[in-house]
């Protein structure tokens, strides 16, 4: 695989799935911008990549800022003229709280972070792809995104959107040579999923036993799958709902 001379975008890139699959993309010949709200940590991780001989850069973020949003695509456009991959990744867990004891504040914090961050993205990301001549976004869902989960009734609802956005924008693009696609992680080793277990470690065999291949999966594993829809080979497919979720929801 190769991804030469594509410009490419990450958010959510300071750690975990996000600098996975930037460290991925820019393996495969990709310039790289990560972005993330966490400045001290994002460029941090991109001089770890350039120190490798990677081509990156770090652009910090707030994705549910839509000023940040507009000034990081600014940005790309007065360095690179064009986008050729871009991989929302940018989110949240949030509080796994039963709806009725749900604040108003989480409700906006998660939706504000988790689907608008990508609506904003999307926006921007766009005209930067029509510029290029076409491209690829890729969505990050997650499981929770196809089924329902006890306490998750915002997050659920976050990642639910992210689907339908996806699928919509799909359609609206699929004649521009732009794909849209949505991926939906399982139980990921991420810190995201280590503070969740922090709270309730006795879920961790929990977890593990409700994927049949009965462990969790690497963010290496995300950023593969990530690489592979970011390819030419995978030219035909707009408008998925990947799960990587080592066959959770196949039960």
């Amino acid at each position: 695989m190769t991804l030469e001379n594509k410009v490419a975008l990450v958010t959510g890139a300071a750690k975990g799935i996000g600098l996975a699959t930037a460290r991925r993309l820019a393996e495969l010949g990709s310039t790289v911008v990560l972005s993330d709200i966490d400045r001290d940590q994002g460029a941090a991780s991109a001089e770890d990549l350039q120190s490798q001989g990677r081509d990156v850069r770090f652009i910090a973020a707030d994705v549910s800022n839509p000023d940040d949003v507009d000034n990081l695509f600014k940005q790309i456009e007065n360095e690179f003229g064009k986008l050729d991959i871009a991989f929302n990744n940018a989110g949240i867990e949030g509080r796994l709280v039963p709806i009725d004891q749900a604040t108003i504040e989480d409700w906006d914090q998660l939706i504000g972070i988790n689907l608008s961050g990508v609506f904003y993205c999307m926006r921007g990301e766009i005209p930067l792809l029509r510029a290029a001549g076409g491209g690829v976004i890729i969505n990050c869902s997650s499981i929770a995104g196809l089924v329902g989960t006890a306490g998750g009734g915002i997050y659920c609802a976050s990642k639910h959107g992210v689907i339908g956005l996806t699928r919509a924008v799909a359609i609206d693009l699929a004649t521009e040579g732009i794909r849209v696609n949505a991926i939906c992680p399982g139980a990921i080793e991420t810190e995201m999923v280590s503070r969740v277990l922090a709270e309730r470690p006795e879920q961790r065999k929990v977890i593990e036993s409700m994927q049949p291949i009965r462990r969790l999966g690497t963010p290496n594993e995300i950023a593969s799958a990530v690489a592979w829809l970011s390819q030419d080979d995978a030219a035909l497919v707009t408008g998925v709902t990947l799960p990587l979720d080592g066959g959770w929801t196949a039960q």
